[in-house]
C-alpha cells in the first residue's frame, strides 16, 4: 500500500512540476529570442535609412563607414545590396558568398517582400539568425540592407534559463518525494501499528494493542475490533492453558495412583505375568510423557521436544504390537513391514502419539476380518510410516479435508468419534517438522503417512 500511496501522491507532482518547467522554459526561450530579434530590427531600420540615402546619391562611402563601425563595435555583420543585388557596402568580415538561406531572402527582399523571421533559438540548433529588409524609395525597390547577428549570446541565456529552471525543478522534486514519503508514512502510520501488533500476538505476545484514539476515523473502528478480536484470543488461550494446567493435575494423580497399584499387584504375580507387568509399566509412563507434551503444546504453542534418535521400524513394531489385541477383538489383522532400521532424530513420544492416532482411525473404520497394514520406508529425503487400510476410503476431495479438525466422512456418520485423530495427528507432526498425508488407494482403503525429513538422520 505504501508503493501505491507514493506513485498516486508522486506522479501528478513530478508531472505539474515538469509541466510548469517546461512551460516556464518555453516562455524563457520565447522573451529571450523576442529581445534579440527587436534590437536587430532596431538596428535593421537605422541601416535602412543610411543605405536610402547612399543608394539614392550613388555614393557607398555614405553607408560603408557605418557598416564597418557598427562591425567593429558590435561584431554584426551589416551588408547593403543595389537593385541588381550586387553588394553595395559590406564589413571586411562580411562573407564574399552568401549561403543559399541568405541569397534566398535578399531575392524576396529586392521582390518587394520581406522574409519570415526564424525560429525559436535553443540552443544548439540554430546557428545565425539573418534578417533582410528591402529599400524603398517612392514606393520602388532600389536595394536591400542584410543584418547577421551572432545567436551565441541568446543561445548562452536560453541554455542558462534552461539550467537554471532544471535545477530548480530537480530541487522540488527532491523536496516533492521527500514529502511524499513523509506522508504515505503518515497516512500508513495506523495500519504500521496494527501490524505490529499482530506480529507481536503471533510471537506470543498477546496482551499486545493499539490505541483507539488515534488515526483517522476509519481506521477506528478496525482498530476498536482488532482489539476486540485480541481480548477473545486472550481469553481463550488463558482458558486453554486453564484447562490444560487442571486437565494436567486431574490426571496425573490418577495415573500415578494406578501405576502405584501396578506395582502393589505385581509383588502378587508369578514370574510368568513378568512381561505383562512391563508392558503396563511401560504405557504408563508413555501417558505421562504424552500428558506432559501436549501440556507444553497447550500453554505455549509448542513443546519442548526431546529429539534422539529413534528406529522408526521398531517404533512401528511396538506400537502395533501395543493395538494388537484391540484390533483383534474387532477381528482385524494388523501386519507390519518394512523391518529394515530407519533410523532419524526426532520426537519418540510425538511420533508414537501420532502413530497411535492413526492406527485408532484405521482399525475404527476396517470392516471386520480385513487388514491393517503398517509400513517404514525412506522416501527421497524423508522417512515415512504408512498405515494403510481396507476400509470404506474417501474421495480426493475428502482425503483433503480429512486432517481438518472435527471432519467426518458423511459414510461414517453413524460410527463414534469426534473427527479430530488425524487433525491431532497432523498438529503433532508439524510441531516437529512433519507432515501427514491422507490419499486415496486404488482397490478401496485409505493410505495416511507420517513423513518426517530425515535430514538430522545419524
Amino acid at each position: 500500500m505504501r508503493r501505491r500511496l507514493v506513485v498516486v501522491f508522486l506522479v501528478p507532482l513530478v508531472a505539474i512540476l515538469l509541466f510548469l518547467g517546461g512551460a516556464a522554459g518555453w516562455g524563457a526561450a520565447r522573451s529571450i529570442q523576442q529581445a534579440f530579434y527587436a534590437e536587430q530590427l532596431g538596428d535593421l531600420a537605422y541601416f535602412v535609412t543610411s543605405a536610402r540615402q547612399s543608394l539614392r546619391s550613388g555614393s557607398p562611402a555614405v553607408v560603408d563607414a557605418e557598416v564597418r563601425r557598427f562591425e567593429e563595435v558590435y561584431g554584426i555583420d551589416v551588408m547593403v545590396f543595389d537593385l541588381s543585388g550586387t553588394v553595395w557596402a559590406a564589413g571586411d568580415a562580411a562573407p564574399t558568398v552568401l549561403s543559399e538561406d541568405d541569397a534566398e531572402r535578399v531575392r524576396l527582399a529586392l521582390s518587394g517582400r520581406r522574409a519570415e523571421p526564424p525560429g525559436l533559438v535553443f540552443p544548439g540548433i540554430v546557428a545565425d539568425a539573418a534578417l533582410v529588409e528591402p529599400v524603398f524609395d517612392d514606393g520602388d525597390v532600389i536595394g536591400a540592407v542584410l543584418v547577421s547577428g551572432d545567436v551565441a549570446a541568446p543561445r548562452t541565456a536560453v541554455l542558462q534559463q534552461i539550467l537554471m529552471l532544471s535545477a530548480i525543478a530537480a530541487l522540488l522534486i527532491a523536496v516533492g518525494v521527500l514529502l511524499v514519503f513523509r506522508l504515505a508514512r503518515w497516512v500508513l502510520s495506523p495500519i504500521r501499528r496494527l501490524d505490529e501488533a499482530m506480529v507481536a500476538i503471533e510471537r506470543g505476545e498477546m496482551d499486545a494493542r493499539v490505541a483507539e484514539d488515534t488515526g483517522p476515523p476509519e481506521l477506528r473502528r478496525m482498530t476498536t475490533v482488532f482489539n476486540g478480536m485480541a481480548d477473545q484470543i486472550e481469553r481463550v488461550m488463558t482458558r486453554q492453558q486453564e484447562f490444560a494446567v487442571n486437565a494436567s493435575h486431574e490426571l496425573r494423580n490418577p495415573l500415578n495412583a494406578l501405576l502405584l497399584r501396578v506395582e502393589h499387584l505385581a509383588t502378587g504375580l508369578g514370574g510368568e505375568w513378568n512381561d505383562d507387568v512391563e508392558e503396563t509399566r511401560e504405557e504408563g509412563r508413555r501417558m505421562v510423557r504424552i500428558l506432559e507434551t501436549l501440556l507444553g503444546l497447550a500453554r505455549g504453542g509448542r513443546s519442548d521436544s526431546t529429539f534422539s534418535a529413534v528406529d522408526l521400524a521398531t517404533l512401528a513394531v511396538r506400537r502395533v504390537d501395543a493395538w494388537r489385541e484391540v484390533a483383534a477383538q474387532r477381528g482385524i489383522e494388523l501386519r507390519v513391514s518394512g523391518s529394515q532400521p530407519q533410523m532419524i532424530v526426532t520426537d519418540r513420544t510425538i511420533v508414537e502419539s501420532a502413530l497411535d492416532a492413526v492406527i485408532d482411525n484405521a482399525v475404527k473404520y476396517s470392516p471386520p476380518a480385513s487388514v491393517v497394514e503398517v509400513v517404514t520406508r525412506r522416501d527421497g529425503g524423508m522417512c515415512a510410516i504408512v498405515v494403510r487400510d481396507h476400509g470404506p476410503g474417501l474421495s480426493d476431495e475428502q482425503a483433503a479435508s480429512a486432517t481438518d479438525r472435527f471432519w467426518r466422512s458423511e459414510s461414517t456418520d453413524q460410527l463414534p468419534g469426534s473427527g479430530l485423530g488425524l487433525a491431532i495427528a497432523s498438529d503433532l507432526l508439524s510441531s516437529i517438522g512433519g507432515e501427514l498425508a491422507v490419499s486415496s488407494v486404488d482397490g478401496g482403503g485409505l493410505a495416511v503417512s507420517l513423513r518426517l525429513s530425515d535430514g538430522d538422520a545419524p
